[in-house]
């Protein structure tokens, strides 16, 4: 067996990846919380935003971390059709979990509908980008460890839409989004602890993209997609004090008679 490293660079890996998880699911719950109190267009733009942002987060958190694994013995590639195709699932996935939870009138049964599935697309999203990883060597996993990881996905994903239809001020929405992140992780952390690799030398090149090549590039563009949108959801003021929402509900006075 090929000896694992999940930190090749230290804790550096891991504390930013940490921090794109808690930041998607910060930007993600306070635009559910905005698009709850809008309806119409607005609400649909506003969990679009929350879709892209959670999804994007979770994407940018599982390859970060990858970017600090390594296996002795072989180096590692990736194939870039699957990898992109794990980001298309991590978006699609958790906006359906969100919009059922955006229109549903049964509250309730979207938390646990909408929990459930985003949480089995989720731990798709993570296995799908493991299969997109090509090495001299062959993957097995530890199924006990799989369905651990499968559940925290699914609790993980029923808390945050739980805590988007609950939780309204900026303060309980950061500090969510911090509980949020560590659950991310540790679905991470625990689906590697999973990952077990039978090196296999060989002198063939190995196909797909280095880490620094795709990885890097598309995580870094992503995570400043999280930044700036986070400054615009910041700068945006709510529906009541937006200035058009002002002009709305004035009275408008009669003009005068000539």
């Amino acid at each position: 067996m090929g000896h694992l490293d999940h930190a090749t660079f230290g804790w550096l890996t891991p504390v930013l990846s940490y921090a794109m998880a808690s930041i998607g699911a910060a930007l993600g719950l306070r635009c559910t919380v905005r698009a709850l109190g809008t309806s119409g267009r607005s609400r649909r733009n506003w969990l679009f935003t929350a879709a892209s942002a959670i999804g994007t987060g979770i994407w940018t958190m599982h390859f970060v971390a990858m970017l600090g694994f390594g296996v002795t013995g072989t180096d590692i590639r990736y194939d870039v059709p699957l990898t992109l195709l794990s980001l298309l699932v991590a978006m699609l996935v958790v906006g359906a979990g969100v919009f059922t939870v955006g229109y549903s009138r049964d509250r309730s049964r979207a938390l646990l509908v909408g929990g459930l599935t985003t949480g089995l697309g989720v731990a798709s999203m993570h296995y799908l980008g493991m299969a997109a990883l090509r090495l001299h060597g062959t993957v097995a996993y530890d199924p006990l460890l799989v369905t651990v990881s499968v559940v925290i996905a699914v609790v993980a994903a029923t808390a945050a839409l739980w805590a988007a239809l609950n939780i309204k001020s900026p303060g309980a929405v950061a500090l969510a989004s911090l509980v949020m992140g560590a659950a991310v992780s540790s679905m991470h952390y625990t689906g590697m602890l999973a990952v077990g690799v039978e090196v296999v030398p060989s002198g063939s090149a190995l196909s797909g993209a280095t880490v620094m090549q795709f990885i890097f590039p598309l995580a870094v563009g992503l995570g400043s997609y999280l930044f700036l949108t986070s400054a615009f959801v910041a700068l945006s003021p709510p529906a009541r004090e937006h200035p058009a929402g002002r002009t709305a509900g004035r009275t408008e006075r009669p003009a005068p008679a000539p």
